[in-house]
Formats: structure tokens, sequence, C-alpha cells
């Protein structure tokens, strides 16, 4: 096996680029499904549980990182889990797999999030039109917080197909098999 390229997307972009650019998709996600919602279900929108939204905004980041971790749960003993401060004081947790995996598996791992937990959202918001608006402003969010499992994924796409993914400290490693001369 050999690297055919590592893919940092922290180092390639930058936290602050990274930040904003997560910003800009939660304010265009947010504008896009709120307005689409409205079109669909425009009811009386009510803002009884607000402590329940804060709690489900709260809870989102440790929801999505489960729902990396589900996908890996019978390869449990091969994840090692590192709690990293960015900015100083916000914790986040990092889900590393300390040996390679095939490239299916590992698109897999990184779309869970983004396709169950949206998907659960967006059915919130539509059964419960009433709080459509907490729904929504979740959703948004969500994909702000899955802007690098996207941009990881659309790196991954274009790798060989039979590839192995690797986890390092320089980031995701993309190994393909020695040729056969």
């Amino acid at each position: 096996m050999h690297c055919w390229k590592t893919i940092n997307v922290r180092k390639q972009y930058g936290l602050e680029r990274l930040f904003i650019l997560s910003s800009l998709l939660v304010i265009i996600v947010f504008s896009f499904a709120y307005a689409l919602l409205g079109i669909i279900n425009n009811s009386h929108k009510s803002d009884d549980y607000f402590w329940i939204f804060v709690i489900a905004f709260l809870g989102l980041y440790p929801i999505h990182k489960l729902f990396h971790f589900i996908p890996m749960f019978r390869h449990r003993d091969k994840i090692k889990f590192i709690v990293i401060k960015q900015f100083r004081y916000i914790p986040t947790l990092h889900l590393r797999i300390i040996e390679p995996i095939c490239k299916s598996r590992f698109l897999f791992i990184l779309m869970a999030p983004f396709i169950f937990v949206n998907v659960l959202l967006i059915i919130g918001a539509l059964t419960i039109p009433i709080f459509a608006h907490y729904f929504t402003i979740l959703f948004a969010y969500h994909c702000g917080i899955c802007l690098i499992d996207l941009i990881y994924a659309k790196n991954l796409s274009k790798s060989p197909k039979h590839a192995l993914i690797e986890e390092t400290d320089a980031g995701y490693e993309i190994l393909i098999a020695e040729p056969n001369y």
C-alpha cells in the first residue's frame, strides 16, 4: 500500500474560513428551508417549550458524533476518542479510526449524521408545524456542523474506487494497492 493523497481540510481552508463558510451555510439553509416550510404549511408558530429547543440545540453536536459512531460500533475497539479545545474553550470530540477502512464504509460514516439527523429534523418540522421554526433552526445548524464532513466526502469521492482510508495526525490518507508489474 502507498499513500495516493493526504487530505486535511482544516489546514487547507483554515479554521476561520471554515467557520465563516459554515455560518454562511447555516444562514442560506435556514432562509430556504424556512421559506419552503412556510409555503408548504403556513400555520401559527409557537414559542412554547423554548427550553427544550435550547437543550436540543446544545445536544445536536453530541448527537451528530453519535451518528458517526453508530456505523463504526462493530469496530469500536479500533476507534480512539480525542477531545480537543477549539478557540481555547469549546471542546470538540474527534473519533479517530486507527486502522485503514474501505472508502465506501468511510464515506457512509462521514455522511450518516447528515442523512439521518437531517431527515429526522425535516420529519419533525413537517409533522409538528407549530414548532417548524425550531426544527428549521436545528436543521440549518446541523448543516453547518456537517460542512467539514461534506467537504471531506467531496474530496474522497474523487479517489480510486477500491482505496482504503486511514486517519493520521496529518489528515485522511487515501491508500491504494501497489501495482503488480
